[in-house]
């Protein structure tokens, strides 16, 4: 009798559109290697909306300029299209919590991080992981960045 109470009180506030909004918080945890390579160790979230990113590569720039063999320019478009998209939820970068970074040489992994260092404040890095592979689709990509970000629903 209970599930069925509590189940109908759920399609009730579905229907109605009732819902207890609750305040969107996220908590950081960061040591000392984290601010060194810009990362969280983990990210607490209450509230908001998730929004999952789909691995994202690029070897030309906004103006269709080619970005081949150029790390740094790859990464800061890939996080330029990445906050465009963030952006479609009403949120930015600075709402990612999580992020898996794959890289096709491992002497890119420091630039990588320093980019990193200049789109996140107050040590509220993501959580992350700096992956090398042998390869990817094309050629020209040097790296892929896929993301989790949490924007505020309201």
């Amino acid at each position: 009798m209970r599930t069925t109470t509590a189940v109908a009180a759920l399609a009730l506030l579905a229907v109605t559109g009732v819902t207890q909004a609750q305040e969107m918080t996220r908590e950081y945890v960061i040591d000392e290697r984290g601010r060194e390579r810009a990362f969280s160790r983990a990210v607490a979230t209450t509230g908001g909306k998730i929004v999952w990113l789909a691995g994202q590569t690029t070897t030309t720039d906004a103006n269709g300029n080619s970005l081949a063999g150029d790390f740094e320019g790859q990464t800061r478009e890939i996080f330029r299209i990445l906050d465009e998209r963030l952006r479609g939820f009403g949120g930015d970068l600075s709402d990612i919590v999580t992020m898996t970074v794959y890289i096709g040489d491992t002497r890119y992994g420091d630039e990588f991080v320093a980019i990193r260092q200049t789109l996140f404040d107050n040590d509220e890095y993501p959580s992350s992981a700096l992956i090398t592979v042998v390869g990817f689709a094309r050629p020209d990509i040097l790296l892929e960045v896929k993301a989790t970000a949490v924007v505020d629903a309201d």
